[in-house]
């Protein structure tokens, strides 16, 4: 009896998987199709380089900002694909989860495309897709790519996803002159950039150090609570840089929400990779 019940798990944990196997392939193609979609276009390059002229009338932070990141110089980046690990969770008092991802980042109709594999436990995992184009954001997570924890849409996901993309200017820095994003100097270390798109206007304020390199970026933006929606401080503290393709970015990160209970880190990341105007490779 026993062999029998064993026999009938194992071969039930088969399906299981085969299923998972399969949908998550499934998933995969979904989010090719949506990048081919977001890069389509992007590989006509023009010969204009980015002079010193040309970011004159930035506030002074971001001026040295872009003189350190090795823009100047350079033809503006029009595609992105990056690829990250880390940690996430999603409350301060769960285990952190690890997770792997990769981007796809257009800076000239801004948007992204990003898909993650989160490890919830020993062969169990979610795939996520956070996503934001023409001005809308939509974000989908499924457990074993087969049962839907998160699928969000509307007003408060195309702000937050539009922060997001201003903020992850850090990894294209040449993505700043785009004629969407407006600057104003807060004082030395600080400008604020409003970014307006697709009918949605958001702002986010980068802090610089001394040399020049971004060290923070934060804004307000939407945070999910129990189905309800609320404004919080939310914050990308840069813990690291390197260069990828002689461009000087932030390679570490960690994301913080600014709570009235105190801060809420929940995501750990580090990009291992950076590969700018190439040719598309699929996820």
């Amino acid at each position: 009896m026993i062999k029998v019940a064993l026999s009938v798990m194992a071969i039930t944990m088969g399906v299981v998987f085969t299923v998972a196997l399969t949908v998550t392939y499934l998933f995969n193609q979904m989010v090719i199709d949506e990048v081919r979609g977001l890069l389509e276009g992007k590989k006509e390059y023009t010969k204009d380089i980015i002079r010193r002229e040309d970011v004159a009338g930035l506030p002074l932070p971001v001026q040295k900002w872009l003189e350190r990141s090795n823009v100047i110089g350079r033809e503006p980046v029009r595609t992105v694909r990056l690829e990250q690990k880390g940690f996430l969770r999603t409350k301060a008092d769960q285990p952190w989860m690890p997770m792997q991802a990769e981007q796809y980042i257009s800076p000239d109709e801004p948007g992204f495309v990003w898909k993650a594999n989160i490890e919830t436990a020993p062969l169990l995992y979610l795939v996520g897709r956070d996503k934001y184009q023409n001005g809308k954001g939509s974000m989908l997570i499924k457990f074993l790519a087969l049962v839907p924890v998160v699928d969000s849409k509307g007003p408060e996901i195309d702000q937050g996803t539009l922060l997001r993309y201003l903020g992850e200017c850090i990894w294209v820095p040449s993505a700043v002159l785009n004629e969407h994003i407006t600057w104003e100097e807060v004082d030395g270390n600080r400008a604020k950039a409003t970014m307006s798109y697709g009918g949605v206007t958001a702002s986010g304020t980068f802090t610089f150090d001394e040399k020049g390199d971004v060290i923070q970026f934060s804004a307000r933006r939407y945070m999910e609570n129990n189905g309800e929606y609320r404004l919080e401080d939310w914050v990308c503290v840069v813990k690291g840089y390197k260069e990828f393709q002689g461009i000087r970015v932030p390679n570490q990160c960690s994301i913080v929400w600014k709570l009235k209970s105190g801060d809420f880190e929940w995501f750990r990341l580090e990009v291992t990779d950076i590969v700018y105007d190439q040719a598309l490779v699929e996820p």
